[in-house]
């Protein structure tokens, strides 16, 4: 029996790369965590304060995110807030759910490719014999901008840090993958702070402060003997105590009291209007099968792109203007993906819209409600249900893999953030064009569900042309009687 697959038509199952040292691959010996009988919409139970934001994790004991084999948290920067570099022991998958910011990510061995020499007033020299109009020069990896909708991938064990440069605070949802092959530490989510030092949590349970006191910290350059950092960083021992200074209280997220000052492309506005303009060409390329594959030798680690919208509606994979839209993000589409070993599904649908009944092949699906709320049913082995309810902004439900869910829209607009454990997740569809039933005989589903030929048939076809997305069923039949 064939099966039609929610997939662009260029994947296959048999695109996997392998032999790259950035690649991560999900271990195998965590399924039998997935024996659920119920599921819940999962809510943050831990908040981490810092000086300029804070951080709210879900508890990743909890039985789906085992399931999964992930964690999530949920940080919000204020405006002039800088999160300290630091690395992670998982990949992961960061959305944008409100603001603008800056971003940059150390990969080792790529070289500093912002270079620029700025004058004597931005840095204090020690020599008192240097003249002030002494030139400075400065040089780092690149940073790029982000906005309201990107998806950003970070791999594992590569230190990056964010600036929120705009007027509203930056609000971000991330998903890392902790039983990932990149892990080879245990399950526990673990951040390595560079500088800084994590404040103490604020739990909601009693329980969770015990369970993760001991992630508290300094940061790791604050473990090293104070003469032998000195020694190695070059520098004198009054800077490497500022460097390992245990009484910073700020936190991870600190304030920038005069703005980040940092090399940096001019004209941003300019900058961000001509990469909208060339995401939309790019997917409208694909879109015409016109692009050409990709050979491998164009992008390298130190070039290859780590950030792409989801959020605009000229970019979605289907659209429906009664419905809404669903646009997904492979490693068809970012590249970089292949070495996170996860992908994304942003969705839409208006008031009473429906996502009828699909479920995913090879991934589990985390699913975050960015705004609005919608009903949600999932039906896992045996037909049983494991979940029936109302899913509201802010609220996170992992939907295993094969099991099958169906979403309808109770606000005006219900808006989610998809994270998939599996960097091309196929879905598979019971309904609508290219769907199970439409790619079965009547005949067979005459004898599979003891139904007339003309029911079979309704059953087959009454959703038309419409894929992935379905408008309400009181529209479709008022405008029939029309």
């Amino acid at each position: 029996m064939d099966m039609a697959l929610h997939v662009p038509k260029w994947t296959s199952f048999g695109q996997q790369g392998f032999g790259q040292p950035l690649l991560s691959q999900r271990r195998l010996g965590y399924r039998s965590q997935c024996q659920l009988e119920r599921l819940a919409a999962l809510e943050p139970t831990r908040r981490v304060p810092s000086e300029a934001g804070f951080t709210e994790y879900f508890d990743q004991l909890n039985e789906q995110l085992q399931c999964a084999g992930v964690v999530a948290y949920r940080r919000t920067i204020q405006p002039r807030g800088l999160v300290l570099p630091y690395y992670s022991n998982a990949p992961k998958l960061v959305y944008i759910v409100q603001g603008r910011g800056i971003s940059g990510t150390v990969i080792p061995g790529c070289p500093e490719s912002f270079q620029s020499l700025r004058q004597g007033f931005e840095q204090q020299w020690e020599e008192e014999s240097e003249s002030q109009s002494q030139r400075f020069r400065d040089e780092h990896q690149k940073v790029q901008f982000f906005r309201e909708g990107d998806v950003l991938a970070y791999p594992a064990g590569v230190a990056n840090w964010v600036y929120n440069n705009g007027e509203v605070p930056i609000i971000a949802i991330a998903v890392a993958d902790t039983s990932s092959n990149a892990n080879q530490l245990d399950r526990q989510h673990r951040q390595f702070l560079l500088a800084g030092r994590e404040r103490q949590s604020q739990e909601q349970i009693a329980q969770v402060e015990e369970r993760f006191q001991q992630q508290k910290g300094n940061n790791l350059l604050s473990g090293f003997e104070l003469e032998l950092l000195a020694e190695a960083l070059g520098v004198d021992k009054a800077v490497v105590r500022k460097i390992q200074n245990v009484n910073d209280n700020r936190g991870d997220i600190v304030r920038v009291e005069k703005g980040l000052q940092m090399l940096e492309p001019q004209r941003r506005a300019e900058q961000e209007a001509q990469e909208q303009e060339r995401e939309e060409r790019e997917e409208t390329q694909e879109r015409r099968g016109s692009s050409c594959e990709r050979n491998g030798l164009e992008e390298t680690y130190c070039t290859l792109k780590n950030r792409q919208n989801v959020a605009n509606p000229t970019l979605a994979d289907y659209y429906n203007p009664r419905a809404g839209r669903l646009t997904s993000l492979n490693v068809q589409k970012l590249p970089i993906l292949r070495f996170i070993q996860l992908s994304a599904e942003r969705g839409v649908l208006r008031r009473n819209a429906i996502q009828p009944p699909h479920w995913n092949i090879n991934a589990h699906s985390i699913m975050y409600v960015v705004r609005g709320s919608g009903r949600l049913q999932v039906v896992g082995h045996r037909g049983r249900t494991v979940f029936d309810g109302e899913l509201r902004q802010g609220q996170l439900l992992v939907i295993p893999q094969q099991h099958i869910v169906i979403k309808k829209a109770q606000s005006e607009q219900f808006e989610w953030i998809s994270f998939k454990t599996n960097e091309n997740a196929f879905v598979s569809h019971i309904v609508g064009k290219t769907s199970v039933l439409r790619g079965i005989p009547v005949e067979v589903l005459m004898n599979s569900y003891r139904v007339s030929r003309e029911e079979a048939r309704r059953l087959k076809f009454n959703r038309g042309n419409e894929i992935a997305i379905f408008s309400p069923r009181q529209e479709k039949e008022d405008r029939a009687t029309a």
